[in-house]
């Protein structure tokens, strides 16, 4: 496992507690020299490097295209020289669809982000697929909504609207819910996802190239918020109008078609969103310590930079596979 440890981005080392037998190469996915040698003889590549945050890319979009984009080009790169025809399973988002037009999303939806988080994930989307029609990769691109499950990174702020529910759940906080609760989402079970990403890395022909992944059912904002504070015992809900910064990249409601990816290989989503949530807030009880702390009651959003980041230093950033 390759993490660079990216300030807001980097993977919590007791997520392997449990997998002694796994190694954590400390290197950004950009540094080609060091990664040479760890390519030779893989079979199969699942990436999942870069930054989720969109609020944090609005606020450093250099910082976000080096993550999400510049790193990605020069690791499909060096994965095409040192590694040629290798299998790469990539993480993209639901979130290059930008403002739905139709629900549920298929994959002949329009892409039209907005903002530079879904513009740079979608430039890497693309990498992967002509890295492929020049026949120097073997990449399949699965386009995931909203995923949770035990392990989320729920001390990190401004990683999506989940951990942050679930954050404030487990802390006994009222969720704070923008807008009138109306706006549609998919949760998808962090298994579910698993599953999805070994069918696409085993296939030896691919149907197709890019999948949608989406949960089992679209839930309300409300909904969803309500199920969690109801399953920790924690106070009922509250509505806010929307911050300036989020209203501008609030995409309304969303859910996925993962019709193509059921036809392809036989994958369906497996965990209803109350069982899904009823197994997270169990597995976080019994390992809080290890994932938030008193100070992560109400983190602050904006990404903590060690120091002021110019243009220049923005552009030698790194990129993560938590």
């Amino acid at each position: 496992m390759i993490d660079s440890k990216a300030p807001g981005c980097g993977g919590n080392l007791y997520n392997l507690a449990a997998e002694p037998d796994v190694r954590v190469i400390e290197h950004d996915i950009g540094n080609n020299p060091a990664l040479q040698a760890e390519l030779r003889g893989v079979d199969t590549v699942f990436n999942l490097a870069g930054e989720i945050s969109h609020i944090h890319s609005m606020q450093h979009p250099l910082r976000d295209a080096e993550l999400n984009g510049m790193a990605q080009l020069k690791f499909l790169e060096t994965c095409a020289r040192w590694a040629p025809g290798v299998r790469i399973v990539y993480a993209s988002t639901r979130q290059i669809y930008g403002i739905p037009q139709y629900l549920p999303v298929d994959e002949s939806h329009p892409v039209r982000p907005v903002d530079f988080n879904g513009i740079h994930k979608y430039a890497a989307h693309e990498y992967h697929l002509l890295y492929t029609a020049m026949g120097r990769l073997d990449a399949a691109v699965l386009c995931l909504t909203n995923v949770y499950g035990p392990r989320v990174a729920l001390n990190i702020p401004c990683q999506g609207f989940l951990a942050n529910f679930l954050r404030r759940s487990l802390f006994h906080q009222r969720i704070r819910i923008f807008g009138d609760g109306h706006q549609l989402r998919d949760p998808i079970y962090v298994d579910d996802v698993v599953e999805a990403f070994l069918l696409a890395g085993i296939v030896d022909r691919l149907p197709s190239r890019v999948w949608n992944v989406g949960g089992p059912e679209p839930l309300s904002l409300a909904e969803i918020a309500e199920t969690m504070s109801a399953m920790a015992g924690a106070p009922a809900p509250v509505y806010r109008p929307f911050p300036p910064e989020m209203k501008r990249i609030d995409i309304g409601s969303y859910a996925s078609s993962w019709s193509r990816l059921h036809n392809d290989l036989g994958w369906r989503p497996q965990v209803l969103f109350a069982d899904g949530v009823r197994r997270t807030l169990e597995f976080y009880r019994n390992e809080f310590a290890y994932y938030l702390k008193p100070e992560d009651t109400d983190p602050s959003c904006p990404l903590e930079m060690p120091k002021p980041v110019s243009a220049a230093a923005a552009m030698r950033g790194s990129a993560t596979a938590p």
